[in-house]
């Protein structure tokens, strides 16, 4: 080419992209770089770069992931057993109108009758009304138990993992520390010092409930960052954090998943243990714990009602949360099945 008359050369091409090694694509955002003066705005592609899926492809996978959750008849059954009662807990006191707040005992231990269906406890409460209200406090401490303990222990678990050598030993050591202490003990430490409340209670119960995430978590990334893709993107410059929230976790996600489910259960049933022992939300809160405890001292009595309502609602709730778990574990693997074909 010419430039005012003088003939300039181009900078030839390097050996791998004339081979065809390295495909030269535009990169419109990306500096220009120079050579002898003159811009080349033909550079190789830059790692880590992807196309983005389009929408009508995203909607076609989370159709077949529907599908395959949808072919577990037990986890569908559960999911719509577990979207009912969410609806039953927190919708229901909008429609079924019941003195929660301030005892009757004129009502206290009717039997199921048309003005109360499923008939009142000792204090005289609506037990129907009384499993709503239990129920918002019981299924807003699994969930967030399952969340914070889960998200917690998941990164937890992958950095001891990755980082391996004296950071996994410390961080390890930490865990096995907090797998030692006894639950109910560490219960009764928090409830002595301080009030009980529903925050305070999700806080010591994620805090019990985290190492067994970090340990699963762990032993997965071991695995995971042996491999190939791990090695090659280590080669390649990759950060640390970047290979870790890409490659790691994201291949970890069906145990993280089955592991969070369980979470849900296990932290139901322990603040259920919290509230027969006393330790429960003070009144007039109540949850499906207290409920049972209630019903265990009037068994002999004859006010059956009073126990089974509220203690199949909590085996029926841990029982729909754990097919909800198998389901979405099927839909993890045959995604990952498909992405390994």
């Amino acid at each position: 080419m010419s430039d005012g008359g003088r003939h300039v050369e181009a900078p030839a091409a390097p050996a791998s992209v004339r081979a065809g090694a390295l495909p030269l694509t535009p990169v419109a955002d990306a500096p220009l770089a120079e050579a002898d003066g003159l811009p080349l705005i033909i550079r190789p592609p830059v790692e880590g770069r992807r196309a983005r899926v389009p929408l009508r492809g995203r909607m076609r996978v989370w159709r077949q992931d529907l599908a395959v959750f949808a072919g577990n008849r037990l986890a569908l059954a559960g999911m719509i057993f577990l979207i009912l009662i969410v609806l039953f807990c927190f919708a229901g006191p909008l429609f079924y109108k019941s003195n929660q707040v301030s005892a009757t005992l004129l009502n206290s231990n009717l039997a199921p009758s048309s003005q109360f269906p499923l008939g009142t406890d000792p204090d005289g409460f609506d037990i129907l009304g009384r499993l709503m209200v239990g129920g918002q406090s019981t299924l807003e401490v699994g969930f967030f138990v399952a969340v914070l303990s889960t998200a917690f222990g998941a990164v937890w678990g992958a950095a001891a993992g990755y980082l391996g050598g004296m950071v996994d030993s410390l961080l390890m050591r930490v865990v096995d520390t907090m797998l030692s202490i006894p639950f109910l003990l560490f219960a009764v430490l928090i409830a002595t010092l301080l009030q009980p409340t529903l925050p305070l209670i999700i806080v010591a119960i994620t805090v019990v409930s985290w190492p067994a995430t970090a340990r699963i978590v762990r032993s997965e990334t071991l695995t995971i960052k042996t491999r190939d893709y791990v090695t090659a993107a280590t080669g390649f410059g990759s950060w640390h954090l970047r290979l870790v929230g890409r490659h790691v976790l994201p291949n970890s996600i069906g145990s993280i998943i089955v592991n969070g489910t369980l979470k849900v259960a296990t932290a139901i049933l322990l603040f259920a243990s919290l509230a027969f022992l006393g330790l429960g939300v003070p009144p007039p809160a109540t949850n499906w714990g207290e409920m049972v405890t209630l019903g265990i001292h009037h068994l002999n009595t004859g006010y059956w009602w009073e126990l089974w309502v509220p203690a199949a609602a909590i085996v029926l709730t841990v029982m729909a949360v754990s097919l909800v778990g198998d389901g979405l574990y099927d839909v993890v693997v045959k995604r990952q099945d498909a992405a390994g074909a």
